[in-house]
C-alpha cells in the first residue's frame, strides 16, 4: 500500500510541477482531500474552510518532517515559505465541509455534547467548533479522522505544535472520544 501512496504522490508532485495557478496547483490536493476540500477517503481529513492559521503550521510541520505522514511530506518538502501561506489562504477559502448525513442518535448527541462542554472543546475549537487562527475547524470533519487523530493526541502518537490536547485527551476514554467524534461530524 506505501508503494501505491509513494507512486501516486511522486506523479501528483510532477503534475502539479507544471501547474501555473493556485487552483492548478491545489488540484492534487483533492484527489485525497476530495473535491473542494470535502474528504471522502477514510481516515483523511476535510480540508475546506480550515483555519488559515492552522493550516499553515500543519503544512509547514509537514514539510519539515515534524508531523510525518510520507505523502504529505513528500507533496510540502518543496514547498517554499509563501507557498505554505498561499496554500493555507485558498484551504480557509474551500466550502465548509458537509456534515454527516443523518441526524445521529439524539442520546449519544447529548451525551457528547455533555463532554465537549465539561472538557471545555469549545473554549479553543469556539461554540460552533469552526476553529479560531490556529485551532483546527472540528465541526463536520470526518468522524474516522476526528476519532484517530484524538486517540493519537491522547497516546502521544501525534504531536501537536504544544501538548493541550494531550492534555485535555488523557482523562477521557476511548469510547467518550468516539462519542466526541460522531457529534463533530455532526455539527452543522
Amino acid at each position: 500500500m506505501r508503494k501505491i501512496i509513494a507512486a501516486l504522490t511522486f506523479v501528483l508532485i510532477a503534475s502539479s510541477a507544471n501547474a501555473e495557478t493556485l487552483e492548478e496547483r491545489a488540484a492534487p490536493c483533492f484527489s485525497c482531500h476530495g473535491e473542494r476540500g470535502q474528504s471522502e477517503t477514510d481516515n483523511t481529513p476535510s480540508l475546506g474552510a480550515q483555519q488559515p492559521p492552522y493550516a499553515l503550521i500543519q503544512l509547514f510541520m509537514f514539510r519539515e518532517k515534524l508531523r510525518t505522514f510520507d505523502p504529505m511530506n513528500e507533496m510540502a518538502k518543496s514547498l517554499t515559505d509563501d507557498d505554505l501561506r498561499l496554500f493555507s489562504e485558498f484551504i480557509g477559502k474551500l466550502p465548509k465541509p458537509t456534515p454527516a448525513a443523518d441526524a445521529g442518535d439524539p442520546a449519544r448527541l447529548k451525551r457528547a455534547e455533555t463532554l465537549a462542554q465539561q472538557h471545555h472543546c469549545n473554549n479553543c475549537h469556539g461554540a460552533d467548533f469552526g476553529g479560531r487562527d490556529n485551532v483546527p475547524r472540528l465541526a463536520a470533519q470526518r468522524e474516522d479522522y476526528l476519532a484517530k487523530t484524538m486517540l493519537e493526541y491522547k497516546d502521544n502518537s501525534r504531536h501537536g505544535y504544544d501538548a493541550t490536547m494531550a492534555e485535555v485527551l488523557q482523562p477521557v476514554t476511548k469510547e467518550q472520544i468516539a462519542d466526541l467524534a460522531y457529534f463533530l461530524a455532526r455539527v452543522r
